[in-house]
Order: C-alpha cells, then structure tokens, then sequence
C-alpha cells in the first residue's frame, strides 16, 4: 500500500512488482500524478492491465473495506527491522510518500507496527520502490509464497 505517491516512476516499478508476485497495489490519498489510461499508456506501463488494484481515500476507508488485513507500517525513523517482523497471509504493507513518510501520528498509534530497513552507510533511507520490493519478498519468503515460484 502506497499513501500518497508522489512520483510515478516509483509507483511504476512498484506497480511492475506487483504483478510480477500476484499482489494486490493499493493506492491511497491524493496521488502526485495521473493513473487514467491514457496516461498509462503513454508511460509505457504495458503491464498494468495485470496489476490489482485499488484506490481508497484513506487508511480509515482500506480498514473498511479490508477489516482483517493486519497494517504493517514502514518507516525511515523505526526502531526495528522488517527482518523483525512476523508477516503473515492477508498483512498490508503500508509504505509513505517519498518526501515524507508516513504521518508521524500514525506511527505513535500503531508503534508495535513499525519497522525500517537497516542501512549500514550515512545514507538515511533508501528509495521506495527498492524499500517495497526488499520487503515485499521477505513477505513473501516467510508466508511460504515463492516456494513454487520459478526464478525469472
């Protein structure tokens, strides 16, 4: 899940992702871009016919109409690592926007929910779409989704 995307190509490499690994890419908020299809196509995103997905107003409206997904919220400032985390079948992975994150108040309310990617430089997050897909696959990995996977 993407809260308020502000670059497309972002949103692009996370869209390809999606389809590649059979998951759903939910869109949230008021997006930095267009997704018409025309805009679409002039993009070159030949895949996004094959992505799932979805566009909701908010968190409060993804938990309406998803009231079972655990929220598993990734941040630049959490204290404990996705390789700390337990995810199971059915978790959203909610990542923010690129220049800010995800709300601070957020975070505060769902503190045991949080977690980051360790980096070992001086650089102090990396870039969204290698932060979904790093995540994304070890998601994947412990729920047991790319046991039948073929490599590609």
């Amino acid at each position: 899940m993407l809260v308020e995307p502000e670059i497309p190509q972002n949103t692009g490499n996370i869209a390809r992702l999606a389809a590649a690994t059979q998951s759903p890419l939910h869109l949230l908020g008021r997006l930095g871009f267009r997704i018409d299809e025309r805009s679409v196509r002039r993009a070159g995103l030949d895949y996004w016919h094959l992505v799932t997905l979805e566009q909701q107003l908010d968190i409060a409206h993804f938990r309406h109409h998803h009231p079972n997904a655990r929220l598993r919220l990734f941040s630049a400032v959490a204290p404990r690592s996705y390789l700390d985390a337990d995810f199971r079948p059915g978790d959203a992975l909610v990542f923010g926007k690129e220049s800010v994150g995800l709300d601070p108040e957020l975070l505060a309310r769902m503190p045991d929910d949080v977690f980051g990617i360790p980096t070992l430089g001086p650089v102090r997050s990396l870039n969204l779409a290698n932060a979904v897909s790093i995540v994304l696959y070890e998601a994947l990995r412990q729920v047991g989704a790319l046991a039948s996977a073929a490599p590609g």
